[in-house]
């Protein structure tokens, strides 16, 4: 639908900020007040050292630098507004009235109890109300909330509210595939394990048939 944009009516979609969650309303707010770039990179500096490293020694020397320059890009989602990445629509779709899914979208967040990485797949649908929305913004959207410290389960609740609330379709379903390294490397260590999570708006809510249906093509692409 992206590729339509400019044969398109694209049209901003009608604000209404008393209406949304405080999460979909606008990005958080940082800490007042922030640490600095240089506590920052001090902090790391303190980490190696309590690894048992040498924050001195050459190898490492510019390793706080490199890590909040991954920082900045890891956790950019804090600094991302989702009423902003959902804000223009398409008016163009003709008589169709079925769901839309966006399958296999790649993610990767970082669990808010251990900062280790969580990664897998965000599979995103819903049934629109005459307009319809670029498929790549669905995709930004889990971006938006993978790109902060999460929990897979607030997450998924997360996009979904923010596919409810800003386009407000007559139904939402979200499911994350993902497996966390604070499991498959520490702890339990077992890796290969998926955790999977679901959330189910409108009348994917309502018709257990309509769940059937989105889960069954997310799997038929997994065969």
């Amino acid at each position: 639908m992206d590729a339509f944009a400019k044969d398109s009516n694209v049209t901003p979609w009608p604000k209404q900020p008393q209406q949304f969650s405080d999460h979909v309303r606008a990005a958080p707010k940082p800490p007042e007040p922030r640490p600095t770039r240089e506590a920052a990179e001090a902090a790391v500096r303190t980490l190696i050292a309590y690894a048992g490293d040498n924050p001195a020694r050459e190898g490492v020397l510019e390793t706080p630098k490199r890590v909040i320059d991954a920082y900045d890009e890891l956790y950019r989602g804090y600094r991302e507004c989702p009423v902003e990445v959902l804000d223009k629509t398409f008016s163009e779709i003709g008589a169709y009235d079925d769901f839309v899914l966006v399958r296999d979208i790649g993610f990767n967040s970082h669990c808010e109890h251990h900062m280790m990485p969580f990664f897998g797949r965000a599979h995103v649908a819903y049934r629109p109300v005459e307009r319809v929305v670029g498929l790549s913004k669905l995709a930004r959207l889990v971006d938006v909330y993978g790109r902060r410290l999460q929990t897979q389960e607030h997450m998924t609740s997360q996009i979904a509210t923010a596919i409810d609330e800003i386009l407000r379709p007559r139904g939402v379903a979200v499911m994350l595939e993902a497996e966390h390294l604070c499991m498959s490397l520490r702890g339990v260590e077992k890796p290969g394990s998926l955790t999977v999570t679901t959330q189910f708006l409108g009348s994917f809510r309502e018709d257990a048939a309509e769940q059937v249906r989105f889960i069954t093509m997310v799997r038929a692409g997994q065969r």
